[in-house]
């Protein structure tokens, strides 16, 4: 394979990984601790290096572990306090455990590649020249065996405790009635957040890590409500924003890991826009029905509420209609021609009247302003 093929598969396999771990942040409303554990495992990462002297050592993922779950329980004690709010919280831990790594980095690993910018934003340019070599062969690049072997781990857990993640997710006071450890539960989800993060820093950066586990699941969010369907259209679209990414550097000649990130935006932002139900064009034609049924019923209680008395003539007349009514002339021709097309009322003489239709939307009205067996209801019923 070329360079740019594999830049591109271990991109597709760190979004990948990223997105079963971060949904489950997005749906606990949690999107920030993926920043913070993002930023917070530098420290841990560093404390290990110096004490297996090697950034090949097992000694990072265990210690990037050990300062993600360092970091929610820190959060976690802080908000318990009352005190502060979780946002808070998160903005007090994270930056000081993220500015001791830095002094860390700075003061006693300054002479191996684990520079703050290397952390920031990676350089996957470069992933594909670091190769995996066993038994004098050569496997590939380290990268996409480190992303690859978190995207296993993501998915035999997130499949081996689907039930019980979802349930902890969804209603945890329900999982601890029906004795499931949700505490236990949290803290293996923020490690797995942890080594997710830890096995992707290197090669993408902690920037793309953040963007790649929140954007595509709040994305894939907007689009289905099925936990088993959410995760893997996360992880789809996260592909698609990496490959995007990719050849968007290359078209700008820019950071790789930037133009992923802005991708994964750009993603979001589609997905906001378009989305067939959540998306902002739904909502707004939603809006726009709501509000032309909303006129459609009330013309229709205002002609049911004049039918059989003295002014209904008067009352329903098209021409002043709009003055009875208060609005504009425009508002109440759509309105009536709406009305027309749904058979709710007829034009008889310049008069609106009611048909079967147009009285029954009236009636639900008044069955529910007045309880049913009301004198005002039965008159309208």
């Amino acid at each position: 394979m070329t360079p740019q093929v594999e830049i591109q598969i271990i991109a597709v396999v760190t979004a990948a990984a990223c997105a079963l771990s971060g949904t489950f942040l997005v749906l606990r409303r949690m999107a920030m601790i993926a920043d913070a554990i993002s930023h917070a495992v530098l420290p841990g990462i560093v404390i290990a290096f110096l004490l297996g002297g090697s950034l090949g050592s097992p000694l990072l993922a265990l210690g990037a572990a050990l300062s993600g779950v360092a970091t929610v329980a820190l959060v976690e004690a802080l908000q318990r306090t009352r005190l502060v709010k979780e946002d808070t919280a998160i903005g007090l831990v994270f930056p000081a455990l993220f500015a001791l790594g830095v002094v860390l980095v700075s003061r006693y690993a300054g002479h191996v590649h684990l520079d703050v910018d290397a952390v920031l934003l990676g350089e996957l340019a470069f992933a594909p020249f670091e190769r995996m070599i066993v038994a004098g062969r050569d496997v590939g690049p380290r990268a996409l065996w480190i992303a690859g072997g978190a995207l296993l781990l993501n998915a035999a857990v997130v499949t081996s405790l689907f039930k019980e993640l979802k349930l902890v997710t969804f209603d945890p006071a329900l999982a601890a009635a029906l004795g499931f450890p949700p505490l236990l539960l949290h803290y293996g989800l923020m490690t797995m957040v942890s080594a997710t993060a830890v096995a992707s820093f290197d090669a993408v950066g902690l920037v793309l890590v953040v963007a790649l586990m929140v954007g595509p699941a709040a994305a894939a969010w907007l689009l289905t409500d099925r936990l088993a369907l959410l995760l893997p259209l996360a992880a789809g679209l996260g592909s698609v924003a990496a490959l995007s990414g990719y050849w968007l550097a290359r078209w700008l000649d820019a950071s790789i890991a930037g133009a992923m990130a802005v991708c994964v935006g750009l993603v979001f932002l589609v997905v906001l826009t378009f989305a067939p139900r959540r998306g902002l064009l739904a909502r707004r034609r939603l809006r726009s029905t709501q509000r032309r049924e909303f006129a459609m019923t009330l013309l229709a209680v205002h002609l049911a509420q004049h039918e059989g008395t003295a002014d209904e003539v008067e009352e329903s007349l098209l021409a002043s209609l709009h003055l009875h009514l208060r609005w504009d002339e425009e508002h109440l021709r759509r309105t009536v021609r709406e009305a027309l097309g749904r058979n709710w009322v007829r034009l008889d003489d310049d008069r609106l009247r009611l048909e079967e239709a147009g009285r029954a939307a009236a009636g639900m009205i008044f069955n529910r302003a007045w309880p049913r067996g009301s004198g005002t209801a039965a008159r309208h019923s």
